[in-house]
């Protein structure tokens, strides 16, 4: 399958990204009218051990085949690149069958012990074969980003989104009511259906574009597993204890919030609420950053293996200029609308609280990732989980310490949330200048959308405060609040010289290949 240029790839991601943010986005509004806070909550609980699962079984191959597929599609050895995938495939099953092993019979200690939820159990069960079929997709889906051939994967996650709302609404209306547990379960049943489609069809796809006769003289067998295992273990290592904090801090907030005098229903509701409603609602900006680290780490590896430092800080700076210039409006416009947006999609008065803090650091975050991918693309994992448990660790410190003190609550998860990312952006960065020696670039970068994006937040607050009086719905006042925010924010670029015209061929912002 003919590859895509970066531009045309990136983009294509973005939407399918955005799409799917907006799908999922909707999925979690009729998920949370459907079943209620406190069920979200414990959703959200069962949830982060999935991550924590694909971190021990998945994660580290899929980085090692995107990476080493991009590498010996370059060299045009074809071969090479389905051993790398047939190798991925059979590490992450190993490493499956022992996992669940394990947790199969620990089921019942883990959801008491460490999940602090009988109820728990049910869904943590059903997560296994989710992980096995999630694990195959990714790297097969990797695969394709890895060798350019971006389509597959995103037609394939364009079907997945809506088989899975489907799926998912679709048990809940036809079983409810039932038990938080089951209802848990059903809501896992249904994530399963998705990816019985997602890892059949990209299977499918990949022997299809792979072919009978791969070119090229293939790869030592020794040699290739040292260069998986040199990927995948420090990644998947960085990973797994990165989403056991994040786990770790999962479990902790309702605990917390129990300490400092709330009850178990009403901490596990304000849970549900922050982890299910509000964060996913202010994080539907950022659906470009996975896509653009998807495009960003296969072309700084081969930039990497080609000895091409220049071109490697023009892809790192091009990728944060793109970072700032889409996420910092999202950032300044939210907050003002968050409060509306909570009550007209959630029907919970609550959902916009910390809308503020949690946007800056939602997009504190992003450059916090892009800098993070542009370490794994240039071969530096090592430093990158360094960082990322240095910052872990500080999130889940500060979580505990404030979570636990009378009258804080939520507002000590969301300090510890920015306290962290301000630090993991600093120690990506230092890491990132010393491996291609990129010097900052504060106008560029920050300066130009930060001005606009500051004009366009107070602007719309202005207007969203006459509309309201005007009598019209908080949802028609915020849309078009958002529709004249997009307006005032490009007309601020373009005034600013970031955007050359209207119209016509932009100036290739997201072309990391040049």
């Amino acid at each position: 399958m003919k590859p895509m240029s970066a531009l045309r790839s990136t983009i294509l991601l973005t939407a399918v990204s955005l799409f799917a943010q907006a799908v999922g986005f909707v999925y979690r509004v009729f998920l949370s009218r459907m079943v209620g806070s406190e069920i979200m909550g414990l959703y959200q609980l069962v949830i982060p051990v999935l991550s924590v699962l694909m971190s021990l079984t998945a994660v580290g191959f899929t980085v090692a085949c995107s990476n080493l597929s991009s590498r010996y599609r370059a060299l045009g050895n074809q071969k090479a690149v389905a051993q790398v995938v047939r190798q991925c495939v059979l590490g992450f099953l190993a490493a499956f069958s022992v996992v669940a092993a394990v947790v199969v019979p620990l089921s019942d200690a883990i959801s008491v012990h460490l999940l602090g939820d009988a109820r728990s159990r049910l869904g943590l069960l059903l997560l296994l074969p989710c992980v096995l079929l999630t694990g195959l997709e990714n790297i097969h889906k990797h695969y394709f980003y890895g060798t350019g051939a971006v389509r597959p994967p995103a037609a394939t996650e364009l079907c997945e989104q809506l088989i899975r709302t489907g799926a998912v609404l679709g048990l809940l209306w036809r079983f409810l009511p039932q038990s938080p547990e089951r209802s848990v379960g059903l809501i896992v049943c249904g994530m399963i259906l998705c990816e019985i489609f997602s890892a059949v069809t990209l299977t499918i796809l990949y022997r299809r574009d792979l072919g009978p006769c791969p070119a090229g003289a293939g790869a030592n067998r020794k040699t290739l597993s040292r260069q998986i295992w040199k990927i995948a273990l420090p990644i998947g290592w960085t990973s797994l204890l990165g989403n056991l904090m994040g786990a770790a801090t999962s479990v902790m907030i309702p605990q917390r919030l129990v300490k400092a005098g709330a009850n178990v229903s009403e901490a596990m509701s304000a849970f549900g609420i922050m982890c299910g409603m509000t964060v996913p609602m202010l994080a539907l900006p950022t659906a470009f950053v996975s896509a653009m680290g998807l495009v960003l780490v296969p072309k700084l590896a081969e930039s990497a293996a080609l000895g091409r430092g220049k071109q490697a800080c023009r892809q790192v700076s091009k990728a944060l200029f793109v970072t700032s210039l889409l996420i910092l409006p999202a950032s300044a416009v939210l907050p003002v609308l968050a409060p509306a947006l909570g009550q007209a999609l959630f029907r919970e008065p609550t959902a916009g609280d910390y809308a503020l803090p949690l946007s800056v650091g939602l997009a504190l975050s992003c450059w916090e990732s892009v800098l993070a991918f542009s370490l794994n693309g240039l071969g530096k994992q090592t430093a990158a989980a360094r960082n990322s448990l240095i910052c872990g660790a500080l999130q889940l410190m500060i979580t505990w310490v404030r979570m636990g003190t009378p009258g804080v609550g939520l507002r000590g998860y969301v300090e510890g949330f920015l306290v962290s990312t301000v630090l993991g952006i600093w120690l990506n960065w230092r890491s990132v200048r010393q491996a291609i020696g990129l010097r900052p670039q504060w106008f560029h970068w920050l300066a130009a959308p930060g001005l606009g994006a500051l004009l366009t937040g107070l602007c719309v607050n202005l207007l969203y405060s006459v509309l309201s009086r005007t009598g019209l719905s908080p949802l028609s006042s915020c849309l078009i609040c958002f529709a004249f925010g997009g307006i005032l924010y490009l007309c601020t670029q373009i005034a600013q010289g970031t955007v050359s015209r209207i119209g016509g061929r932009a100036a290739p912002l997201l072309n990391l290949r040049r």
